[in-house]
Order: structure tokens, then sequence, then C-alpha cells
């Protein structure tokens, strides 16, 4: 893979050329007080979370039976803690299922018992899993996942990183997050992988330091209020392929559930706040 790193560094140095002036000009902003500010939209905005229907759906759709084998998941699917016991499931995710013998993020895991459980086609799943802006409602695979979120809500993230295949799934992330390609020769850590820096008036996380990770993976799923809908860590992941001029990895594969496991491992023991408010 590292003889790819030096593919688009043209590209790189023209893209960085670009944005220089724009990062000059955004010197002159105070960006503490514009911080503060959004801060205390952010507040305002959560205390009448959106999210809260969305895992109001998605209990609903938990303890439903439904599917070919009319069977509920609350009854069938165990997110690693036992079969239906999803209080501490999302903050001890991702972790690897010995049924499915994959270490598994937890949307990853619903959609396998959807599949698995109660017969539901992984195509059809698949075939449009996030919201798109003029979408009324969320996918029914987000309300799940939502659900299942907001019952770790004030719980500490304790991936188990002592499992073996844990540990290596978090070091392949690690080693993807590094992976420089693309048209501008661009990688996660680009972005990501030094303190300090900024992209318009957002300070970007280092997600090689338990205070960035869990920045990376705090609030999500969330309600993200450019477009007013509701998205996972999925489609987050899949979206920063896009922003890097990448393929996007195809819905719940391992490239992000690696990328995952690498972040949510390193914001062990930080707490989770539950579903959140996301720009």
């Amino acid at each position: 893979m590292r003889t790819l790193h030096a593919i688009g560094a043209c590209g790189a140095v023209a893209a960085l050329s670009l944005t220089s002036g724009a990062f000059a000009q955004a010197d002159s902003i105070d960006h503490a007080k514009a911080d503060a500010e959004f801060a205390k939209f952010r507040a305002e905005m959560e205390a009448s979370n959106p999210a809260e229907l969305n895992e109001m759906k998605g209990e609903g759709l938990w303890n439903a039976k439904r599917g070919p084998k009319n069977a509920s998941l609350a009854e069938t699917c165990d997110l690693g803690l036992g079969i239906g016991k999803v209080e501490g499931a999302y903050v001890a995710s991702p972790r690897y299922y010995p049924d499915a013998d994959k270490v598994m993020d937890m949307e990853r895991r619903i959609v396998w018992c959807m599949v698995e459980k109660q017969g539901f086609k992984f195509e059809d799943i698949a075939r449009k899993p996030f919201q798109g802006p003029n979408d009324a409602n969320a996918p029914e695979i987000t309300d799940l996942v939502t659900f299942v979120a907001g019952q770790s809500r004030n719980m500490k993230f304790a991936v188990p990183m002592k499992e073996p295949k844990v540990k290596e799934a978090w070091a392949i992330g690690k080693e993807i997050a590094s992976f420089r390609a693309g048209p501008f020769d661009f990688s996660c850590n680009t972005c990501h992988g030094t303190d300090g820096k900024r992209i318009r008036m957002q300070n970007l996380p280092n997600l090689a330091r338990p205070e960035g990770a869990i920045r990376g993976v705090l609030g999500w799923p969330g309600y993200r209020m450019t477009g007013g809908v509701m998205l996972t860590s999925q489609w987050r992941m899949n979206d920063c392929f896009r922003q890097q001029r990448f393929p996007e990895p195809k819905y719940v594969s391992d490239t992000i559930t690696y990328l995952l496991t690498y972040m949510t491992g390193t914001a062990n023991g930080q707490l989770y706040k539950g579903p959140g408010i996301k720009r």
C-alpha cells in the first residue's frame, strides 16, 4: 500500500496553495468566541434533541416481530452482552462475534441480526442505508442504531481491546487512517492526525489521541443540522472517503469496521453522551 502514497502529490500541493488564502483570512476570526457561540447553540438544540424520536422508533422496531422469519431482535439478537441486552452494548462495540467470526461495529451487527435472525435481505437494507436531505424519515437501520446507542448514554467506552481479533482490527484501522491515495494524496490523518488543525470554523480532532478520538465518535448517531437528517457513524466514515475523493466503501464493510475500531478503541475510557447534534 505504501507505493500509492506518492500518487497525486502534485494535486495535494495545488489544493494547499488554493486554500492558503482562505486560511489566512480565517486567522483574523475570533475562533474561541465562535466556538463558544456554537457550543451554546448546540446545547440549546440538544435540550430538545430530534434524535429522541428516532430512539423511540428504534425501540419499537427492536421489539417487533418482523421479517420473513417473524422474529424480534429483542428475542434473537445478541449485541455482545447476551440476547436482547442493549444497555451498555454500544460503548462495548466494535467487538468480536464468534457466531459471525467477525469484528463488527454496532450498525454492522444489527444488520447481521436482521438478515440472520429476521430473514431480511442484505441487498434491500444496503440499497439506501442512509437518510437523504429529501427523505421524510430515516431508514429503519438508523432508528435501530439510535435506539441501541441511547441505551449507553452517560457510559464510558469499553471496547474489548484485549481480545486478539479486536486488537488486530484496531491495528488495521490505524493503518487505513494513515493510507494516502486519491487525486490529492490525502489520508484520514491529513486532517485528523495532528493537533491544531482547522477547516473553516471547525476544529479538527486528532484521532490518534483519546481526547481527539472521542470527538470523532461522540454524538454519533447524530441529528445533522445540515439537511435535517439523522445519520450514523457508518455514514460519517463513508462521507469522509467521499471528501478525500476515494471510492466509498461498501455498506458495513470491513474497512469501516476497522476504522471505527481504531477510533472507538482509542477513545476507551471516555464518556459517551448518547445520540447528539452534529453540524
